[in-house]
């Protein structure tokens, strides 16, 4: 095979066997040096969540030069910048310095098609040791090398962004939307795990249902959205307050349900109370919680039993006002 169909072979082996982007962008520089002699490459890449351009993998230059060179180029004159930007490639347009500083000899810009668009998605560039006159073929290769290098990207970028949406997708299935706790369902299936753990250990396990004392006044008076912010700012004292071992839930329109593991469950619940109490006034009112508490094995066996514990422990806290804890009373043995 000639020289372009070996550098072709082992560029497209590397962007269908490569996993790591930043080692694919490395192989093709090096296969662009190999089959015409550049002693020196960069591929600089767009980052959609930073300014510039950024080095991403360089050949045949030091630390130092790769970070000058890098500072150099986020100038918006600076060539490679420029054809970033035009979407231009440029042959022979400088001769690179020492340690290739300025290593602008062949640009060739990244560019992926979405919905008949040009994007692009950065530079790849080249140098030479002395003045270099590319032939055709040359500069096939290098268009080729970076076709290949703006597929790896785009691939790259399209893999991240489907991680990125199954995250969201597996967060959402798990959480309540308005407050970033967990939902009913996580609720659910963490009850019931900590109550299994519980009965091989010996252990204990708290549940606190939670009320947002005159949420509905809040609602009539002021309208839903304010009521809204109300249970945001109670889901962030929830959030703040309990420790790792413990889930707090949103648990129907006006209620979270704290699980804690172990005996500290009234400590939790009583920094629950206290720090909804120390919150500034929403729409002009102060907040306040009730909080039943139920204990396992104590006052229940199960989580139906535990929770309807904990509701008459919640029902006896209202009846003493707002602001209020009540623990189940102990049943009769």
């Amino acid at each position: 095979m000639d020289r372009s169909t070996n550098t072709l072979a082992a560029s497209a082996a590397a962007l269908a066997h490569g996993g790591d982007l930043d080692q694919t962008l490395a192989t093709l520089l090096g296969a662009a040096a190999g089959a015409t002699g550049a002693a020196m490459g960069a591929a600089f890449l767009e980052d959609p969540d930073r300014p510039g351009l950024q080095l991403t993998a360089s050949l045949g230059m030091s630390a130092e030069a790769d970070r000058s060179f890098e500072a150099a180029v986020n100038d918006e004159g600076h060539p490679v910048a420029v054809a970033a930007r035009e979407l231009t490639a440029s042959f022979g347009t400088t001769n690179a310095s020492a340690e290739g500083k300025q290593l602008v000899d062949a640009l060739l810009p990244l560019v992926v098609r979405h919905d008949g668009v040009d994007l692009g998605v950065g530079v790849l560039t080249f140098a030479w040791p002395a003045p270099h006159a590319l032939d055709e073929a040359d500069r096939a290769i290098l268009q080729a090398i970076a076709d290949l290098a703006a597929v790896a990207v785009d691939r790259a970028r399209l893999g991240s962004l489907a991680a990125e949406r199954s995250e969201w997708f597996e967060r959402m299935a798990h959480t309540d939307p308005l407050t970033g706790l967990a939902n009913t369902r996580t609720l659910g299936r963490v009850l019931e795990l900590e109550l299994a753990r519980a009965t091989r250990q010996g252990g204990e396990v708290s549940v606190a249902l939670i009320d947002v004392d005159g949420l509905t006044g809040i609602n009539e008076a002021s309208g839903h959205e304010a009521g809204d912010d109300v249970l945001r700012a109670v889901a962030t004292v929830l959030a703040e307050s309990v420790r790792l071992v413990d889930t707090v839930a949103r648990y129907g329109g006006d209620e979270f349900v704290l699980i804690a593991p172990g005996a500290a469950g009234m400590t939790v619940a009583q920094r629950v109370l206290d720090g909804v109490a120390s919150l500034a006034e929403q729409h002009g009112r102060r907040i306040s919680v009730s909080v039943g508490m139920a204990r396992f094995p104590t006052d229940g066996a199960s989580s139906e039993e535990l929770l309807a514990s904990a509701s008459a422990a919640l029902l006896a806290a209202r009846g003493e006002g707002p602001g209020r804890l009540a623990a189940a009373p102990l049943k009769a043995g």
